[in-house]
């Protein structure tokens, strides 16, 4: 939610002891040039917009070493170091780009370690707050098995690099075959309003305490593109994309936000997407769109 002063306040998740996200975070990842890849058009309101993302009490920001590559982590740490202490920057390992751009999996555990501490330096921290192992793509999950690689982040988890690991583009029984091995504290998936294909897997989120954090809230590359959405925005004298946030918000209380834009002027209509309450007559209407 946000104040008077457009600041956010309250809508907390703790998923585990240490680690409390605001429920509205931001994803880094436009950052960076076109298709998360070179430098961006503005470095100076870059570095703008995650200090006001952090001034507007946003807690938890979400990066990778691939976006870029390194370009982001690099601005994060202009803009940021030193962090407050309760600001949480959640990274992932288990890919990295061609010199054309392309993502390129990445996940022998040997590769997966080196990753983890190129995060480290990049983001000048001692040790890193949650680390996710990307299994996926962005299109989808695998059933791979996925035991070696999460193995290898819990040994630097019990190094002291890594205080909490998650899993993204994971499948139910993948989540499971991770938990077998160390904590997970956050899944982060594709979700979103048109696309709710883990739907069971939110709600097992939600039973278990654990964070899910939805990539590509407003669609990712391919924008949301809705008449329902559209006509129900206009209700409400919102954005499609707030409607599009506040239904995450309200489908489960274990939902984490990471929504991204380069642009403070978005930054600041996506932190008021918290304050928008939606009616069940809406959310209905809302949930037809899948």
């Amino acid at each position: 939610m946000t104040d008077a002063t457009g600041t956010l306040s309250g809508g907390t998740l703790t998923p585990a002891d240490g680690l409390t996200l605001t429920r509205m975070g931001y994803g880094a990842m436009q950052l960076a040039g076109p298709n998360a890849f070179g430098p961006p058009k503005d470095r100076d309101e870059a570095v703008a917009v995650l200090r006001e993302a952090v001034e507007r009490g946003i807690t938890h920001i979400d990066t990778s070493d691939f976006y870029g590559p390194y370009v982001v982590n690099e601005i994060i740490k202009e803009a940021l170091h030193p962090y407050a202490d309760e600001l949480h920057i959640v990274t992932k390992v288990g890919a990295r780009r061609g010199d054309d751009g392309a993502w390129i999996f990445a996940r022998e555990p040997e590769d997966l370690k080196a990753q983890v501490r190129e995060n480290i330096q990049r983001l000048g921290v001692e040790a890193l707050d949650v680390v996710n192992l990307r299994v996926g793509s962005a299109e989808g999950t695998d059933e791979e098995p996925l035991s070696e690689q999460f193995g290898a982040l819990a040994e630097l988890r019990e190094q002291g690099l890594i205080r909490h690991l998650g899993v993204s583009s994971v499948s139910g029984a993948q989540l499971t075959e991770a938990q077998a091995i160390a904590p997970v504290v956050t899944v982060q998936n594709l979700y979103n309003l048109a696309n709710r294909q883990d739907d069971a897997l939110v709600e097992r989120c939600a039973a278990e305490g654990i964070a899910f954090a939805p990539f590509f809230p407003l669609g990712g590359f391919t924008p949301l593109q809705s008449s329902i959405l559209t006509d129900v925005a206009t209700r409400l004298d919102a954005s499609p994309q707030q409607v599009a946030l506040a239904w995450l918000l309200q489908r489960s209380p274990s939902i984490v936000l990471i929504p991204g834009t380069s642009s403070r002027t978005h930054l600041r209509e996506n932190i008021a997407a918290a304050d928008l309450v939606l009616p069940d007559k809406e959310i209905t209407e809302l949930n037809k769109i899948a």
